[in-house]
């Protein structure tokens, strides 16, 4: 509070203890405590003033007495208005802006004094009683004198919540008393005055006391309020960042949808309620990787929040959305309780009809790129039962089929993906004790040189007849070990049953005929494959000169990877082929740094070759840059006659295909090799 002049005796500048936050609010419980008791005590004062007024009458001071009650009613009224004229600062809430809070602080002090001055012309018009017994002289000074005690009394009983008030009531009346009883003289008077005096000073005491008292309390009060108050703030913001914190736990800070955990936790509560099946979707965004690497990463955030709003805007209000890291997003939805489409079919064909609106949605054009550069592939699995975790493992798997199709595709999990799923589980867990108790095996398909009529080597292709499941493919066995950790153990068990191929036929007299084994990307990548490829070698005492190693083209993506083990192997003797040349990436310049000295054309060129024009010329134009760079070129799929006529007279010089040979177990590929090399031993 400001203004020194509204403080009465015993109001200090600054609570005792109390910061200075609570002086408004003690002020305030001030003024609130002194509009009860003015209320309270107006009443008497006025019943007193009557009583007086009717002494004055009986005395013959009628005219006098009248006057003075009149004004002393004037001033009670007075008094009465201002303790309930409306004060802003008792209105304002506890929590206010600061200039509203200093505005209602003024209000405050403002009615104090008010209230001040009009208990000061209270105590002028009770000091006129001196007026109505002649000085305190006339028969009557008895009764005034103790009507004044009385009232003064009261006066500081009432008012102990602000001594300015009671000390300005009663301090005219008594000085006016013992003013006049010493100008009246008289040893007995004098004491008297003394006396009025005495009890002046002390009433002062007490209302100084008082006050110090009810600030004091209330201030403890305030405290304990603003204490409470505080703890209460602080335990709301406790919350608060609980809340806080548990939202960035589950959610994805960029896009603002659910993340992997906070969306297995909402979808675990959702497959537990009984209903009907929920379906499950897992979307991945294609073309994702070439907007990052062409227009940078910020705009790639840009695009996954804008990816991210597209499919709240597409999605029933029910449904949980989350983005699972990267470009890959999630949504779980009830299809029975979701609204129809627009055009769609009976319920058993949402899913579908929502999959293609969040397709349409999504290839909607972009502002930051050319319009078909971003596309996404969905897989779903709508079923009643299985885990969270099977589920998704079904989405997963409908989405590996949906983006092999194509782009902008969407895949149901049904019972063929499920046979394909539980091979590729089956496998990644039997494939360990396959490899150790030799459940795998390597066959060797020719290759062939002059039209087909010599073999000029072998190609190693690993086979794996599963219990279960039958004959698993090639590249599901690799990804199989990739993903159990066995990439390795993969690698040299192939590696020796080739390195046995070689001593075979070294044996039979046919050391000119090189064996070829196939290296995956990820094998290239992750494991020491020239290490372990020469340190076989050595070990055994083969030529290197007898081993080829074919990677693909997905390979040669990653030269900086793959180039210092391929180059230790090329200068090791070991031949390098380029697989399936002709649909991917290769450049003139990766095939100088990959040291490839034999590329295989990809057999979707080889395949109705004999029919298509464009095709021959595509054949055509590798057959001519391997004459021009010196590299040995190989048809891979010849499957029919005509097709290997064709290759003939285009002069392809090696050929390899299921209508010149399949791929057969070691001991009968030696024999078709010794039958078409009449002068092996």
């Amino acid at each position: 509070m400001s203004g020194s002049g509204s403080r009465g005796p015993g109001s200090d500048t600054r609570p005792e203890g109390a910061g200075p936050d609570l002086c408004p609010t003690i002020r305030r419980d001030q003024l609130e405590s002194l509009r009860r008791s003015v209320q309270q005590a107006i009443p008497v004062n006025a019943l007193l003033g009557a009583i007086g007024a009717l002494v004055a009458f009986q005395a013959g001071q009628g005219r006098a007495g009248l006057a003075w009650f009149a004004v002393s009613s004037v001033v009670n009224l007075t008094r009465i208005g201002l303790c309930r004229a409306p004060c802003p600062g008792l209105a304002l809430p506890e929590v206010a802006p600061p200039e509203q809070a200093r505005a209602a602080a003024r209000s405050v002090d403002r009615h104090l004094r008010l209230a001040t001055l009009a208990a000061f012309l209270s105590g002028v018009v009770w000091a006129l009683v001196a007026l109505l017994c002649e000085g305190y002289t006339s028969p009557q000074t008895l009764f005034y004198l103790v009507v004044l005690c009385g009232i003064t009394a009261g006066a500081v009983t009432h008012g102990m919540a602000y001594a300015a008030i009671p000390a300005s009531f009663i301090a005219p009346p008594l000085l006016t008393v013992a003013g006049c009883l010493i100008w009246a003289g008289g040893f007995d008077r004098a004491c008297l005055a003394v006396t009025v005096l005495l009890y002046l000073a002390a009433l002062l005491r007490s209302a100084v006391e008082t006050e110090r008292g009810f600030r004091r309390t209330s201030r403890l009060k305030n405290e304990a309020t603003a204490l409470a108050q505080a703890r209460q703030e602080a335990h709301a913001g406790a919350s608060a960042l609980a809340d806080e914190m548990r939202r960035r736990a589950t959610h994805d800070g960029l896009t603002g949808l659910m993340n992997r955990a906070g969306f297995a936790q909402a979808a675990e509560q959702r497959l537990l309620a009984p209903g009907p099946a929920p379906c499950l979707m897992l979307l991945d965004l294609d073309g994702f990787k070439s907007v990052n690497d062409v227009y940078g990463h910020s705009t790639g955030d840009r695009v996954l929040v804008e990816v991210a709003r597209r499919l709240r805007r597409s999605l029933p209000p029910e449904a949980l959305a989350a983005r699972f890291g990267g470009d890959e997003f999630a949504v779980l939805y009830d299809p029975c309780a979701a609204p129809p489409l627009a055009g769609s079919q009976p319920a058993g064909s949402q899913p579908a009809d929502l999959a293609a609106a969040l397709i349409r949605a999504v290839v909607e054009p972009f502002e930051t790129f050319d319009a078909g550069r971003l596309g996404v592939s969905v897989g779903l699995c709508h079923a009643h039962g299985p885990s969270l975790t099977q589920m998704l493992s079904c989405a997963d798997e409908a989405l590996y089929a949906a983006k092999a199709a194509g782009r902008n595709r969407f895949r149901v999990f049904d019972e063929g993906l499920r046979g394909r799923l539980e091979m590729r589980r089956d496998s990644e867990r039997d494939l360990s004790h396959a490899l150790a108790e030799r459940g795998l095996e390597v066959w060797f398909q020719p290759i062939f040189a002059e039209g087909g009529g010599r073999v000029a080597g072998l190609e190693a292709l690993v086979r794996w007849r599963h219990p279960v499941h039958g004959w698993v493919p090639p590249g599901e066995i690799v990804a199989a070990a990739a993903r159990a950790g066995l990439t390795e153990s993969l690698l040299r068990f192939i590696l020796e049953q080739v390195c046995a191929a070689m001593q075979a036929l070294r044996a039979a007299g046919i050391p000119d005929i090189r064996v070829a084994m196939n290296v995956s990307p990820r094998e290239m990548a992750q494991i020491p494959v020239d290490e372990i490829v020469l340190d076989r070698l050595r070990a055994l005492g083969l030529p290197p000169c007898l081993l080829e190693i074919e990677i693909t083209e997905e390979t040669a993506l990653d030269i900086e990877a793959v180039q210092g083990k391929l180059l230790a192997l090329s200068r090791a003797g070991i031949g390098v082929a380029l697989d399936d040349f002709g649909i991917g990436y290769s450049s003139l310049a990766s095939l100088r740094q990959l040291r490839a000295g034999r590329v295989k054309i990809d057999r979707s060129l080889v395949t109705g070759l004999s029919t298509s024009d464009d095709k021959r010329g595509l054949v055509q134009a590798v057959l001519g840059l391997g004459r021009a760079l010196g590299l040995e070129v190989v048809a891979e799929g010849v499957e029919t006659a005509e097709d290997l006529a064709t290759l003939r007279a285009l002069g392809c010089p090696f050929l390899q295909g299921y209508h010149l040979g399949r791929p057969v177990p070691a001991d009968e590929a030696l024999r078709r090799v010794l039958a078409c090399r009449p002068d092996a031993a």
